[in-house]
């Protein structure tokens, strides 16, 4: 049978995190909270989810730009596979630096460092938007002469790494200090500090940073998240909360010059008010205030099976036709938001749960296209929109408590 045994990353990962977590209780450091713990994994699936859809087209791409653009016929040696994981975390010290310096590329990767906690958590926090940027980084890879599958093997590895280095249970490791990067280097970049803001770039060596002027050791604890703390647990703000604000600083320039140096001007120079006023438009004040503990062990309920669903859809992914793929990914999606809404304990969670219904309603319709099938799910449909607001109000008490 075909798997795509990628899909054995999800419960590799989940292992790790499950094991920090014991250790820490072990030692009695307390560096998981639950609601971002959840919204960490909760982004690590929609990354993982996403990459089942387009793994295919970086390859393509890598693929095209090395059969008609390479300047170098690059062979599988040992020497090669050196040059080319050098190669490769050279151009992420840039990419990642650029993601820090520049404020379209920081709308990208912010998602990254929104958590205020550092653990192997924060380390699934990645979105499909850095993965399109830094592939647009590395496509210099396959115009040099490395061939599409070396460079994917490559970015395997480099993509496992360093999510080894998101702990504060490991300390400093010697000599390693000095060539690769580790937890404590990578706890720096993640600090809010000032003097650690822009610091260790590099992703496998740290070697980089010291060659270009980045390099800051770690000497006091650092605190960790953004400088001006996003407080909100939104799947979807969490993604795009920079870019709206981006859009509404630039839509109050004049001038095309005046825009793209916003564009392409640096985060710390970017008006942090900016923020008040576009969450003041877009985040609903309308919150409900829980009487209960329920809606966590509904969130952690809703979290497992998404997990679940995610690791049976990538290994059979060659199995599944695209239709079920997509509305399974959408159901997923929705899921997700769901999640982060009820967190932060929004009344709208009911709009996201009726959604996902018909999702469902629509892949049974799709595996079973018969009339009986049809007529049966309308009448569902049609009964949940009569008694839409009795069913809302006890959904609502139902996760929130009266």
């Amino acid at each position: 049978m075909n798997l795509n045994y990628m899909a054995l990353a999800v419960p590799f990962f989940l292992f790790f995190i499950g094991l920090e977590y014991y250790m820490s209780k072990r030692l009695g450091k307390p560096v998981f909270k639950f609601t971002s713990s959840i919204v960490n994994m909760n982004i690590g699936v929609a990354e993982r989810l996403i990459d089942m859809f387009t793994a295919g087209a970086f390859f393509f791409f890598y693929d095209y730009l090395h059969k008609h653009y390479a300047i170098f016929d690059i062979k599988g040696s040992l020497l090669m596979w050196i040059a080319l994981i050098l190669s490769t975390d050279l151009i992420w010290y840039w990419y990642h630096r650029f993601g820090h310096e520049i404020n379209l590329f920081w709308g990208f990767h912010v998602v990254h460092h929104t958590s205020e906690e550092f653990n192997y958590t924060a380390g699934t926090r990645i979105t499909i938007f850095q993965a399109v940027v830094r592939t647009l980084f590395w496509s210099v890879l396959p115009i040099i002469g490395f061939p599409a599958p070396m460079i994917t093997t490559m970015l395997i590895v480099h993509g496992l790494y360093p999510f080894f280095t998101h702990t504060q249970l490991i300390g400093k490791l010697g000599i390693l200090e000095y060539i690769m990067v580790t937890p404590s280097h990578h706890r720096v970049h993640h600090a809010s500090n000032e003097q650690y803001l822009d610091k260790n770039f590099g992703d496998m060596f740290i070697i980089w940073d010291k060659l270009f002027g980045t390099f800051a050791e770690e000497k006091e604890e650092p605190s960790y998240g953004l400088t001006k703390p996003l407080e909100s647990h939104s799947f979807m703000w969490q993604h795009f909360h920079y870019l709206v604000e981006l859009w509404y600083v630039v839509k109050q320039k004049e001038g095309i010059r005046a825009k793209l140096a916003v564009i392409f001007g640096k985060p710390a120079d970017f008006d942090p008010n900016a923020r008040d006023v576009v969450e003041s438009w877009f985040l609903s004040k309308n919150r409900v205030r829980a009487r209960t503990q329920k809606f966590r062990w509904y969130v952690v309920g809703q979290f497992s099976v998404t997990v679940f669903v995610l690791f049976f859809l990538l290994l059979f992914e060659h199995h599944i036709d695209i239709v079920l793929q997509s509305l399974t990914g959408v159901f997923v999606i929705i899921t997700l938001i769901n999640c982060g809404a009820i967190l932060e304990q929004r009344r709208w969670v009911f709009y996201m749960e009726f959604a996902r219904g018909c999702v469902l309603l629509l892949a049974t319709l799709y595996y079973f296209p018969y009339p009986t099938t049809f007529v049966l799910l309308s009448g569902m449909v049609f009964g949940s929109l009569i008694y839409f607001s009795t069913l809302q109000r006890q959904y609502l008490n139902t996760i929130y408590g009266r």
